[in-house]
């Protein structure tokens, strides 16, 4: 019997995980592609005159137990991938690609779609029926509905090359992180790491049978190697083998990966009539079009750049005077980094560290969901989990009522990828009068607990979980009918506002009285650290935001207009040009890891997270002003924002929130730009 293919009876209808056996999966997707176009032709061949009710809602619902399935296996291939598990990927990827297309081609299907959508202003729908209506219909003109039938051919097959050059893109930089390990076997090598560090380096090297001490790319081993190692050598062979995953001529090589998937984003794109691939997909965001993005982009690089140029020449300053260093190489940034922050805030992140431990942390970001939104976390044990490391939680509001079911994994392991994520295994939305609840996961990766210590989170990593967490809130509180339009299926560019704002509590010494408590005395952080928090909270934003504005704008120039990618290397180092303040690192080129717009789906996106930005620091400023729990406001963020998902258009719902178009002076007053 393949579970996968029958209603899961298992407690709230969550995913069976331990019952799963891999050859189930192939069979049971097939099986729900052939009971998906079976639906589908029910649409088409209905005798009736097309309704809303009959194609446009009887669409949204076809396919519902592929999406579950599907949505199991791609989130265990990120989260506790094998090599046979991504050799399915590669087999299953080109089949919902080809259903995809199946669907967004069926000329007979679009007839029907387009025939409601002529009749949409007599139809008396809801502002959600409406939009799923839209969106509907934007879906098949947007993927060829219109197109000649050699048209047509075209973008089926680019479609399917796209999806698996995605996949070998992802493949290729998790082998290339797993491949690398800093082997030390001399003391003296160590100076300068924090305890912690030390200790996880050497459970690593015992696991690998080896004496000594291991260091790998995984970030919660590479970060603090390169923020504390005194060794400046070995801090730049491995931030030199970070930067060059991927980018070493062997079969996992991605340069080739990147210049393929950006021509055929591009031919696609032309392809439907669009200029370029950002044209294409900036339509469905706020920003509307790469210029707008582009301007959006350049002038916070004319406002930060200054302040960047400053900072910068205060670090090589403090290096010179510290270290007789003339030049500071990217090997040396976060370690001067640190040490100027020290030196101005005496704030070090491993005097931090002892107040933050995980559970701590979880906990803290539960309570302060229960202060804003009124719901409760209970930990669970009755729920099937993919992986040991994986806590289960259920998830009630005031009254008792189920708002969903909350996953977190927060380690990492050899079968899951770097970074941090949030997704879910089964949407939120309204059935037969049943409001089916969602089941959210945030997977992260921070440095586990050793023999003598908990897991303790950098200040960053704490910040990181807060921001997973505000994208599951927005996936847990969803309350829309439609699975397409619930929890954050939404417009790009808005999709960080939850998640970004949520960081904001993380610096307020209120929250942080909540759960910064040291793991081992229970005192709670002392206020003068909480100051220096906050003080320290814009320090060499300037750098970071360049940092960011250059991946954006690389992004654009691989995206915003039709390009021929000669060499990756030369495209990359010309389009950072004017963000670039360290020296060019030779063997190092960023673009074949970049994760986010070549495997993700942030392909002309990536701008999106300053974007939210400055809809977060203008959220929260009306916090502030109104008290960082007031229930008032929070009420309103719930209801407009966390609970609407894509049902209206983002400003809309923003507006209904603020009762105003968003200041951006507001992020360049928190950054201290202005």
């Amino acid at each position: 019997m393949n579970i996968l293919t029958k209603y899961f009876t298992t407690k709230h209808n969550t995913a069976p995980f331990s019952q799963i056996k891999i050859e189930d999966y192939l069979p049971a997707i097939q099986e729900s592609i052939n009971q998906t176009k079976h639906e589908i032709n029910t649409i088409v061949t209905s005798e009736e005159t097309p309704t809303f009710n009959n194609t446009v809602e009887a669409l949204e619902f076809a396919g519902e137990q592929l999406d579950r399935i599907t949505s199991i296996f791609f989130n265990l291939n990120s989260a506790e991938t094998s090599d046979e598990m991504q050799k399915l990927a590669q087999e299953i990827s080109p089949l919902l690609t080809q259903l995809s297309n199946d669907i967004t081609l069926n000329t007979a299907l679009f007839e029907r779609i387009q025939s409601v959508y002529n009749q949409k202003d007599t139809l008396n729908l809801t502002i959600e029926q409406t939009t799923l209506l839209e969106k509907k219909y934007k879906s098949f003109t947007r993927n060829g509905a219109l197109l000649a039938e050699d048209k047509k051919e075209r973008l089926r097959e680019i479609d399917t090359e796209l999806a698996k050059l995605k996949l070998t893109f992802g493949e290729n930089v998790l082998a290339e992180t797993n491949a690398y390990q800093l082997h030390i076997t001399n003391p003296e090598e160590l100076k300068g790491l924090p305890e912690g560090a030390v200790e996880a380096a050497h459970a690593l090297a015992k696991n690998n049978n080896k004496e000594g001490w291991i260091f790998t790319l995984d970030f919660p081993s590479y970060q603090p190697f390169v923020t504390y190692a005194d060794h400046r050598e070995l801090r730049k062979e491995i931030t030199i083998a970070y930067g060059k995953k991927a980018f070493q001529d062997n079969s996992f090589d991605n340069q080739e990966n990147v210049k393929k998937i950006v021509s055929l984003r591009h031919e696609r794109a032309q392809l439907l009539g669009y200029p370029s691939h950002a044209h294409y997909v900036l339509e469905e965001r706020m920003a509307q079009n790469p210029d707008r993005v582009k301007s959006f982009l350049n002038d916070l690089l004319d406002k930060a750049k200054p302040a960047a140029e400053r900072e910068f020449a205060q670090l090589t300053s403090f290096a010179q005077k510290l270290d007789q260093l003339d030049q500071l190489e990217k090997w040396d940034g976060a370690y001067y980094s640190e040490k100027l922050k020290q030196e101005l805030f005496h704030l070090d992140d491993e005097k931090l560290k002892p107040y933050f431990k995980l559970e701590n942390v979880q906990q803290g970001a539960f309570e302060i969901a229960n202060r804003l939104f009124g719901i409760t976390f209970t930990e669970v044990f009755d729920i099937d989990k993919y992986h040991e490391d994986v806590h289960t939680f259920e998830v009630n509001d005031a009254n008792g009522n189920l708002v969903a079911i909350f996953y977190s994994d927060f380690f990492p392991r050899k079968g899951k990828r770097n970074g941090a994520w949030m997704t879910s295994f089964k949407p939120q939305y309204i059935k037969n009068g049943q409001n089916e609840r969602p089941h959210v996961s945030i997977v992260c990766n921070f440095t586990k607990p050793t023999a003598t210590k908990p897991s303790l989170l950098t200040f960053n990593e704490v910040t990181t979980l807060f921001h997973e967490f505000g994208h599951a809130l927005h996936g847990m509180l969803a309350n829309t009918t439609y699975p397409s339009l619930s929890g954050t299926s939404v417009y790009w560019d808005f999709v960080e506002l939850p998640s970004q704002v949520m960081e904001n509590w993380c610096y307020e010494p209120e929250a942080l009285a909540l759960f910064a408590k040291h793991y081992e005395t229970g005192e709670i952080i002392p206020q003068h650290y909480v100051e220096k928090i906050k003080e320290s909270a814009s320090f060499l934003e300037g750098m970071a935001t360049l940092r960011q504005l250059s991946f954006g704008l690389l992004d654009m120039e691989y995206h915003g207009q039709p390009v021929t990618v000669e060499n990756v290397k030369n495209f990359e180092k010309k389009a950072m040009e004017a963000t670039a303040l360290y020296p060019d690192v030779d063997e190092n080129c960023m673009s074949v890891s970049f994760s986010h717009i070549f495997q993700g789906g942030y392909s002309s996106g990536y701008y999106s997270y300053k974007w939210a930005e400055v809809l977060d620091a203008d959220a929260f400023a009306y916090f502030q002003e109104k008290g960082i729990f007031n229930k008032e406001v929070a009420e309103k963020f719930q209801k407009y924002v966390l609970s609407q998902g894509g049902t209206e258009h983002p400003m809309t719902l923003y507006k209904k929130f603020r009762g105003q178009e968003p200041n951006p002076d507001a992020l360049l007053k928190r950054a201290g730009l202005i």
